[in-house]
């Protein structure tokens, strides 16, 4: 399964919205036969391992990182493959959410074939949270955090620069992961000072490119910012308090930009749901970070620890309160992992979800 997960994982950014799903066969304790889901309406994952594995996966056992679909869509179902192919175990990792597409699990037993479900669930499930949350209860997008950070918890130093306070190695990884999300945010003041253009610049290019998105609620940002050079081909959305001046509001519709009201985060993270907005990576600043942190709104952070100290920078997470130690919440670290060019001094990439 461990496999099965890191090949699913190569379909990031070009399987929406279809899930990423990898798939492994064994036959006689040796792998016979891999394959994921490459991009959105190709060959799913199963069917892509039992090509390659051919008759020897006849008899073996399929390890796949989501339940095999049951219906037909752009591609048939990877149940009857399953079955054509005589396998005679299922390993499962989650159980697919899509009503449409769900019970493949009681049609492979049904066939006489062993299933057994819930093999890194929770890996499965956290890889595929766009698709997961889309069937969800959730009526906000899901929120995740990434910020380059000092080894003293700044993002920026005195003067507010930060560029760059990561290496050039994790900018690449940056690029890569803004690919895999429905939607990149900042702050007005971070548009501002970094001429921000929150647009994926990497190797991997997204299937969909993220909306953009400025959390402005003051209405600061002006329409000669480099975001709204691009925006027929990379739509904005500027969210802002209701009573931002309307002079403001109307230059950026004019200009192209969709203009969200709201004077809370919950609300304004509706909004965009309502937008059909379904994940939002925010990369700043240290006052919009604090703001959904706060307000329990953060569903995952990718804190990038880089080796250097900038003193009284600004701090990476404004505002938090006083929590004691005994009363703190405590998160859950996902995954951790270094970026570094050769021979050069790197960064850690943190990844940590609620408790």
């Amino acid at each position: 399964m461990e496999v099965a997960l890191r090949l699913g994982d190569q379909g990031w950014g070009r399987t929406y919205p279809n899930p990423m799903v990898g798939a492994v066969v064994v036959r006689d304790g040796a792998v016979v036969g891999e394959g994921w889901h490459a991009e959105y309406g190709d060959r799913h994952a199963e069917a892509v391992a039992l090509s390659e594995a051919g008759t020897g996966a006849r008899g073996g056992t399929l390890y796949v990182s989501l339940e095999p679909c049951t219906h037909t869509g752009k591609q048939p179902p990877c149940v009857d493959a399953i079955i054509a192919a005589g396998i005679r175990r299922v390993v499962v990792a989650a159980h697919d959410p899509d009503p449409v597409a769900a019970g493949g699990a009681d049609r492979l037993r049904a066939a006489g074939i062993t299933v057994d479900v819930g093999c890194h669930e929770s890996r499965a499930q956290a890889r595929n949270f766009r698709f997961m949350r889309r069937f969800g209860k959730k009526t906000r997008p899901f929120v995740a955090i990434k910020l380059a950070v000092s080894m003293d918890g700044k993002i920026a130093d005195a003067a507010g620069h930060s560029r760059w306070v990561s290496g050039e190695a994790s900018r690449r990884w940056v690029h890569w992961l803004r690919a895999g999300f429905g939607s990149i945010a900042v702050g007005a003041t971070t548009a501002t000072i970094d001429d921000a253009q929150l647009t994926v610049r990497g190797e991997l290019q997204p299937r969909i490119p993220p909306v953009r998105i400025v959390f402005d609620r003051r209405g600061r940002l002006p329409v000669e910012h480099t975001l709204f050079r691009d925006i027929a081909q990379v739509p904005l959305v500027v969210v802002t308090g209701t009573k931002a001046a309307t002079a403001r509001r109307a230059e950026w519709q004019a200009a192209g930009a969709r203009v969200v009201g709201a004077d809370t985060m919950p609300d304004a993270l509706q909004a965009l749901s309502d937008d059909r907005i379904d994940s939002i990576l925010v990369e700043g600043g240290g006052r919009l970070a604090g703001a959904l942190m706060r307000e329990k709104l953060v569903d995952r952070v990718y804190q990038i620890q880089c080796p250097l100290w900038l003193g009284d920078g600004k701090p990476a997470w404004d505002d938090l309160g006083s929590p004691a130690i005994e009363s703190a919440a405590r998160w859950q670290v996902r995954n951790f992992f270094a970026i570094a060019e050769p021979q050069q001094v790197g960064d850690i990439v943190i990844e940590v979800e609620p408790g």
